[in-house]
């Protein structure tokens, strides 16, 4: 039995180090938005930063792009999964592999071949409906074009991270019984699959909302300016406050991460066994 007490002694030591792997990088960059030579402690890069041209509308604009993504990325993906795992199980190896094609494909390569097609619209569709279509994918108030971009981009982590949680569920037997109740497939997905899948679902759009505000290459290279635009873009002339602001959404990202991973663990399973535990009936 020791043997399978040795693993548990070096839990700590790995947990140590990657605490200090994450939290040194992050109390030195407090320290630098803090300490001012000549004028010691301070937090004026903090009370600074609702104040500063631009934060609130490039935080918006991120906000609101990352809300268009995770629902276009879920509607596309959810229907499409279950699908696939109720009436062709065989071709999860092939979607699997579309869906991973973005991690391959660098995104330097990926906005390029968006630049070309944005400015190849316009030249030869003028005199199309179709010109209207590629104006109003470019418009910097809400740009479509990079929600269509960030779908794309963030296909993986939603496939993984759905696909991990349609593993764990019996979604036949699950579509089965709502069928049998009279659901038709819609409600089926809605009342009898979705259900079980909400710590997934959470997970997949956790992902697609880190990779939306992080996400820099693309956006910058088609003239966008989201919140990781304008972070990058303050940080020659105020390097103090972009590195404050960047600590801040960090600690929000956690703060996201640990809510989301807090309401996927309280299924409502879970409140029924406890429930039942405390009232005492089997």
């Amino acid at each position: 039995m020791a043997h399978l007490n040795r693993p548990a002694a070096w839990r700590p030591l790995v947990l140590g180090l990657a605490g200090l792997y994450f939290l040194v990088p992050l109390a030195a960059s407090v320290v630098f938005t803090v300490d001012v030579p000549g004028q010691g402690l301070t937090l004026d890069a903090y009370t600074k930063i609702t104040g500063t041209e631009g934060f609130l509308t490039s935080l918006l604009l991120s906000l609101g792009l990352a809300a268009a993504t995770i629902a276009v990325v879920l509607l596309l993906v959810v229907p499409a999964m279950v699908a696939l795992r109720l009436g062709a199980p065989r071709l999860r190896p092939l979607v699997e592999a579309v869906c991973s094609l973005p991690l391959v494909v660098p995104p330097i390569a990926f906005v390029a071949g968006i630049g070309t097609v944005l400015k190849w619209g316009p030249e030869h569709l003028s005199r199309t409906p179709l010109f209207q279509t590629f104006t109003a994918l470019q418009n910097p108030d809400f740009p479509l074009v990079l929600v269509l971009a960030y779908v794309v981009m963030a296909l993986p982590f939603t496939y993984r991270a759905l696909d991990a949680g349609l593993r764990a569920v019996d979604v036949r037997t699950l579509v089965e019984a709502a069928r049998s109740c009279g659901a038709g497939p819609a409600r089926a997905l809605v009342t009898a699959v979705l259900p079980n899948l909400r710590g997934a679902l959470m997970n997949a759009a956790f992902l697609t909302l880190a990779l939306v505000l992080g996400e820099y290459t693309v956006a910058q290279l088609l003239g966008f300016r989201p919140f990781a635009v304008w972070i990058v873009n303050i940080s020659g002339s105020q390097a103090q406050m972009s590195v404050a602001v960047s600590v801040l959404s960090l600690l929000v990202t956690w703060v996201l991460l640990l809510a989301l991973a807090g309401a996927a663990g309280r299924t409502p399973g879970t409140r029924r066994t406890r429930t039942r535990t405390a009232k005492g009936t089997p």
